[in-house]
C-alpha cells in the first residue's frame, strides 16, 4: 500500500484562482478591490522574506497591498498609532503584523489590538472567542488549509477520530476547534501525553505540529489514515534519496507504505497558508461591505 500525496501546491492555487474571482466580483460591486495591509517592525530577514512572499501574493490576485515597514526600534506609540490608523482605513480590508516582533515589543498585544474584523491571520482573541462559540469569524490560515486539503483529498471528517499533535495557539487549539466545527471526535495530543505513540495510532485523521524534524514514525499511524504535516525543519543534508533537506514532523518514507493519504514537505501545508490569507482578506472585505 502506498498513500495518496496531498498536492498542496495544486490545492493552494485552486484556491487563489477562486480568490482572483472573488477579487473581480469584488471590485465590480464596490469599485474597488480588498487591500491588505502588513506590518513589518525590525530587519529580520526570515520575517522581511515572508512579508514580501505575501504582499506578491496579494498583487497576483488583484489585492491591493499596503506594506507598512518600521524600524527596530519603533516605539510601542508609532505601532499603536498605526495599527489604529489602518483599523479606521476603509481601504484596508484585513491586517497581519508579523510576528516576531523586537523584544521591547508585545507580539501578543500588537495582535490584539487589530479590528477583529481585519484580523485576517485569526489569532485576536475575539477571534478565537468566535471560533470557540461557533460564531461566524476569520479563521486562523493554517488550520483552515488543512481543511481544505482534508476536503479536496475527499477525507471524511464528521464521525472521524482526529488527533493533533501540538497546543499551541497559533496552530494546535484553532485546529481543534475547526475540526469539531465538521463533528470529528478531536484529541489534542502533546509533550506531556502518555504513551503518544498509541494516542496517535487511533486516529483516522493525524495531524502533527511540533517541531520535531521526523518524531512521528511509521507504526505510530493506523493503517489508512491521512496525515497532515504541518512542521518544517532543516536537517544538516538532506535524508537517503531526497533531494531537500527541508522534512516534517512526520517520517514521510515510513508512513507513505501505511497511511491512506500524506502531505508532503514541502508542498503540503506551507502553500495554503497565503492562499488561505488571501481568502480571508476577501472575506473580510465582504463583511465590512455588508454582505452576508
Amino acid at each position: 500500500m502506498s498513500a495518496t500525496i496531498i498536492d498542496g501546491k495544486q490545492v493552494a492555487a485552486e484556491v487563489r484562482a477562486e480568490v482572483t474571482r472573488e477579487v473581480e466580483a469584488f471590485v465590480e460591486r464596490h469599485g474597488r478591490p480588498p487591500g491588505l495591509a502588513t506590518i513589518l517592525v525590525g530587519e529580520d530577514a526570515a520575517s522581511a522574506v515572508y512579508v514580501g512572499g505575501k504582499q506578491r501574493a496579494c498583487a497576483e490576485v488583484g489585492i491591493k497591498g499596503f506594506d507598512h515597514r518600521l524600524p527596530a526600534d519603533a516605539s510601542r506609540a508609532e505601532v499603536v498609532a498605526l495599527i489604529e490608523r489602518l483599523n479606521a482605513d476603509p481601504d484596508v480590508s484585513g491586517i497581519l503584523c508579523q510576528l516576531p516582533v523586537p523584544g521591547h515589543l508585545d507580539g501578543v498585544e500588537l495582535t490584539n489590538l487589530i479590528d477583529p474584523d481585519k484580523d485576517v491571520d485569526g489569532l485576536t482573541v475575539a477571534s478565537a472567542g468566535r471560533l470557540a462559540l461557533g460564531l461566524p469569524g476569520l479563521r486562523s490560515c493554517t488550520p483552515a488549509g488543512v481543511i481544505r486539503l482534508l476536503d479536496a483529498a475527499g477525507v471524511a471528517i464528521e464521525g472521524a477520530e482526529a488527533v493533533v499533535i501540538g497546543r499551541s495557539n497559533l496552530f494546535g487549539k484553532p485546529m481543534a476547534q475547526l475540526l469539531l466545527e465538521r463533528n470529528a471526535t478531536v484529541t489534542i495530543a502533546h509533550s506531556r501525553t502518555t504513551d503518544l505513540a498509541d494516542v496517535a495510532s487511533r486516529a483516522d485523521i493525524l495531524i502533527a505540529a511540533v517541531g520535531r524534524a521526523e518524531m512521528v514514525r511509521g507504526d505510530w499511524i493506523k493503517p489508512g489514515a491521512a496525515v497532515i504535516d504541518v512542521g518544517i525543519n532543516r536537517l544538516a543534508e538532506p535524508p537517503a534519496g531526497r533531494s531537500s533537506a527541508l522534512v516534517g514532523d512526520i517520517a514521510f518514507d515510513e508512513a507513505l507504505a501505511v497511511a491512506g493519504a500524506i502531505t508532503p514537505v514541502p508542498g503540503g501545508v506551507g502553500p495554503m497558508t497565503i492562499a488561505k490569507l488571501l481568502d480571508n482578506t476577501v472575506q473580510a472585505a465582504r463583511l465590512q461591505a455588508g454582505e452576508d
